[in-house]
């Protein structure tokens, strides 16, 4: 991905800047759904996999399950049953077996058999039943079946989810005690991972079925719906989230025909809260859970009611602030990557996100019981955007600094040594330090009066060939080329790429020098035109070589000692007759090129004589000094 224009538009530190802020309001609005960042699918998917992972196997002691499943329909009879089976069944729980009270999952419209409905309407106004009708909420079709009955007055807000329909029981059943909705309103996936726990129509709040039945026959105060660490949290829509803390196979599951003919361990009955329905696939109460793709509908009034019971207790899980620590662990991990973006290759950035992001999953997974509103995709929302445009943009910036880096290199020295200096790795190898140089200055000898008759054009011509003899061979000996002096260069050797042999590459280019000079003499002499010389001083020595000058413009060059002892050197090849004159320190270092002594100078700036030395090839042939 390229961000070609970034850079163009605004100064880099200000991109960057301005990346770390998108990412930060990303992690941020995606902690709140009414912003429309939040990755909603993303975030139930993984709190799915949260629930399934953590779900308890341990068993469900405060409640009991009065499953008419198709065991007890093959055993009682199939479905409808008659009224006075159902009640024989309710009044067995609540007598027989000691149940604590009982909540119904099927609704009753219609009217049947005389005398079970009557039995049902005084065990429903008189005895620990609650009794289920169901409200609708999708609003397209209005429903009004059975007469709806229980409910407080409560104006159209607050945690009251407002329904558009309802079934409910028929009116036999009207004057019942204890009323509870066993509506649902799935996800857009169709997954039940919420709850009404009340629900609001025309002017009156119904609780939901496990709500009503701690409040019938809980023990204690009214109960309250399924508030803080549990998961419950209002969502803003009123709904609130099942945490689903255990597995199915956690509750005990009774068959019907059991509880008909007295044959079920009373132990798993006795003081407990007992919730009837079906399971039975012909009676279509099926659902998805995060536990499960299908599932009676039963179980997630179970688990509404494991909920409520824990959160009584005190042993939901404490509370945590996820929001906050999601845009905080999200901010942490923008701040870091701002800070490596800058300084490390892309794969490490890379790895560091995949670490973050491995890290906060393994925050989140200990977050979602303590928290139902946070956003566990938020932070993965904000690494995937640095991942997509940070990374990217860092690496374009970094392959334009080294190009950048290595263009400038180029115009120094030698394409060889611009390849070592990759394979080197170094960091930074402008930046000045000490290190052992060769450095060779040239120049024409009287170039004034070569080109005072010249016109313009001619003069630059010459200016152009004869600087070609000498950068050709000192680019060709892996040199740096430090500057042009007009009618001259200053080269050096050992800088930025320290060498043994830069005394010997310097002499290498010296004599390359001469020799591209002979050819570009005769050249002249052929066509009438004077001879030029060059001289050449080199002397070895210890520098300080770098990337100096002012915030304006910079050079790469060579700073120190022997570099104006090499250009003592050059000037004093004036009164010698040698083109090429060496000093005492290249001398020592010379391992390839024979040389002989000239004779002793004291160079201007120095109190004591310093001998001189040529390359042997170079000798006049009338002799030394």
């Amino acid at each position: 991905m390229k961000l070609p224009y970034l850079p163009h538009v605004i100064s880099t530190a200000a991109a960057r800047r301005l990346i770390a802020l998108a990412a930060l309001l990303l992690a941020v609005c995606s902690q709140w759904p009414q912003t429309g960042l939040a990755w909603t699918g993303a975030d139930e998917w993984l709190r799915d996999q949260f629930i399934r992972r953590q779900a308890s196997a341990r068993t469900e002691q405060r409640v009991a399950v009065i499953d008419i499943d198709e065991t007890s329909l093959a055993a009682a009879g199939p479905w409808p049953w008659p009224r006075e089976r159902i009640a024989t069944m309710i009044e067995q729980l609540l007598g027989e077996y000691g149940a604590r009270g009982v909540a119904l999952d099927l609704v009753l419209p219609e009217k049947a058999d005389v005398g079970g409905d009557a039995r049902l309407a005084m065990l429903s106004q008189h005895g620990p039943l609650v009794l289920p009708q169901a409200f609708d909420y999708n609003g397209n079709t209005p429903l009004r079946v059975g007469q709806l009955t229980g409910g407080q007055p409560a104006p159209r807000q607050g945690e009251a989810v407002a329904a558009s329909g309802y079934i409910a029981n028929h009116a036999g059943l009207a004057q019942a005690a204890h009323i509870g909705n066993i509506g649902f309103v799935p996800d857009a996936d169709g997954v039940i991972r919420r709850l009404p726990m009340q629900t609001w129509f025309a002017g009156r709040a119904y609780p939901t079925l496990s709500l009503a039945l701690l409040n019938c026959c809980g023990g204690g105060a009214t109960a309250a719906p399924l508030r803080g660490p549990t998961g419950g949290m209002q969502e803003g829509d009123g709904l609130r989230r099942l945490p689903y803390r255990l597995q199915w196979e956690a509750y005990n599951v009774i068959p019907a025909s059991m509880i008909l003919d007295l044959s079920a361990p009373a132990a798993l009955l006795r003081d407990k809260l007992v919730l009837i329905g079906s399971s039975s696939l012909g009676l279509a109460d099926r659902v998805a859970t995060p536990l499960s793709a299908s599932t009676s509908g039963l179980l997630v009034h179970a688990a509404a009611l494991t909920a409520q019971l824990d959160a009584r207790a005190g042993l939901a899980p404490a509370p945590w602030p996820g929001r906050l620590i999601a845009v905080l662990y999200a901010g942490a991990t923008i701040a870091l990557c701002s800070w490596t973006l800058r300084r490390t290759a892309a794969l490490v950035n890379v790895a560091v996100l995949a670490a973050a992001a491995a890290l906060w999953l393994a925050l989140a997974w200990q977050m979602a019981p303590h928290d139902a509103l946070f956003s566990p995709s938020g932070p993965l929302l904000a690494q995937l955007f640095l991942l997509a445009v940070g990374v990217p943009f860092a690496w374009q910036m970094s392959q334009r600094q080294s190009r950048r880096l290595l263009d400038t290199l180029r115009q120094y020295v030698a394409d060889a040594v611009v390849d070592e200096l990759l394979r080197s790795n170094l960091s930074d190898p402008l930046k000045p330090s000490h290190c052992e140089v060769t450095t060779l200055i040239a120049d024409m000898q009287g170039y004034t009066g070569h080109v005072a008759a010249l016109p313009l054009e001619q003069a630059a011509e010459l200016t152009r060939a004869f600087l070609d003899c000498l950068t050709g061979p000192v680019l060709a000996a892996h040199g740096t080329l430090d500057k042009f002096t007009g009618d001259g260069l200053v080269a050096f050797w050992g800088a930025p790429l320290p060498v043994p042999d830069h005394a010997d590459q310097a002499l290498d280019a010296a004599a390359a020098i001469l020799a591209a000079m002979a050819s570009f003499n005769a050249a002249r002499q052929r066509q009438g035109q004077a001879p030029i010389r060059v001289r050449i001083g080199i002397e070895s020595g210890r520098a300080m070589a770098g990337d100096f000058g002012s915030a304006a413009r910079s050079i790469y060059t060579a700073v120190g000692d022997s570099v104006n002892v090499a250009s003592r050197l050059e000037t004093a090849a004036r009164d010698l007759p040698h083109d090429v004159v060496i000093g005492p320190g290249t001398a020592a270092l010379c391992r390839r090129h024979p040389l002989q002594r000239i004779g002793e100078l004291t160079l201007r700036g120095k109190q004591h004589p310093t001998t001189l030395y040529t390359l042997v090839a170079s000798l006049p042939q009338q002799g030394v000094l």
